[in-house]
């Protein structure tokens, strides 16, 4: 990976004078889906990639050590040995993203394939047991294996601007994953306006996130376009003030192969090519891949194939 980011401290000045304009963040972003026209080839090679991006999910109560190896199996070959010879590629995901007390399962099924394992914590997807315990589960999570953490914040710092103590409970949970990354999931949906999600992702940056991410997929409203273009910008001003990198993971709601070029052109308009990395961007999805395998297997033989007949996770 690149370079983590080893935060700024807690410097408010550097955001709360910014002010989101609404209509104009949404009026472009209604406006990338048209910037680029992907066909054959090039539409395949971005869906290859966007398959390098995949944190491939599982966090359903009933998760069992089977279940979790059968991911893992999916993730260290995600498009089927038929489709990637026909493709020409060798390719696995992102990473494997699963409960704490899955990770041990995932480690071992994924040894030696160089898949990251990212874990969920601090509480997920509500983010409200007291902060020692959030704290104690990275650990936890940390002592597993896992090599990301995705935490999440409490939204009610974001809602009411209190964004010195934001940045105190980012930080330490920041200092409790060690080695390990943090991904720092905002909950945009439950955040009511994008000038407060800039500021949470300011915050989230300057506290030491290696990644900034919008949603746990729980919300009631995840990943949209215009929230992911705040964010970025504020990747980017970050970037700015600071020299210092940090990565994108939109999660919830992208489904579809479309989804997945949609953000990956926003990646590309904003950031550059360096952000069209793994290292740089993750796609947070547990049902996105079936859709991509069934787009590449169509420009490999001409024809759609049926969800059922694609590999399951």
């Amino acid at each position: 990976m690149v370079t983590r980011n080893q935060g700024s401290g807690f410097k408010s000045a550097l955001f709360t004078s910014r002010v989101v304009n609404r209509p104009a963040a949404e009026r472009l972003a209604a406006s990338l889906p048209g910037l680029r026209s992907l066909k054959g080839a090039h539409q395949a090679a971005w869906l290859v990639n966007a398959v390098r991006c995949l944190d491939l999910t599982t966090l359903a109560g009933d998760d069992t050590a089977g279940r979790v190896a059968r991911l893992c199996a999916k993730a260290r070959n995600p498009l089927g040995p038929h489709l990637a010879e026909a493709l020409g590629v060798s390719v696995t995901v992102g990473a494997v993203c699963v409960y704490p007390t899955m990770v041990r399962h995932a480690v071992k099924a994924l040894e030696g394939s160089g898949v990251p394992v990212a874990s969920v914590a601090t509480g997920f997807p509500a983010g409200l047991t007291p902060l020692p315990l959030r704290l104690a589960e990275i650990s936890y999570a940390v002592d597993q294996g896992a090599d990301e953490i995705d935490v999440v914040i409490t939204r009610e710092y974001a809602l009411t601007g209190d964004w010195a103590a934001l940045y105190e409970e980012i930080a330490q949970m920041r200092a409790a994953c060690g080695e390990a990354h943090l991904k720092v999931i905002l909950a945009t949906g439950d955040l009511r306006s994008l000038t407060t999600v800039y500021r949470a992702a300011m915050v989230a940056m300057q506290a030491g996130a290696d990644f900034i991410k919008t949603s746990t997929g729980k919300e009631e409203v995840n990943a949209t376009l215009p929230v992911s273009l705040i964010m970025l910008r504020a990747i980017r001003d970050y970037q700015a003030q600071t020299g210092q990198i940090v990565g994108f993971k939109p999660a919830g709601g992208l489904r579809t192969s479309k989804d997945a070029l949609t953000w990956q052109v926003l990646m590309k308009e904003e950031l550059g090519l360096p952000w069209l990395q793994p290292d740089l961007f993750r796609i947070g999805a547990s049902s996105l891949l079936a859709d991509i395998e069934r787009q590449l297997s169509h420009y490999v033989t001409g024809r759609y194939a049926a969800f059922h007949h694609q590999e399951p996770a």
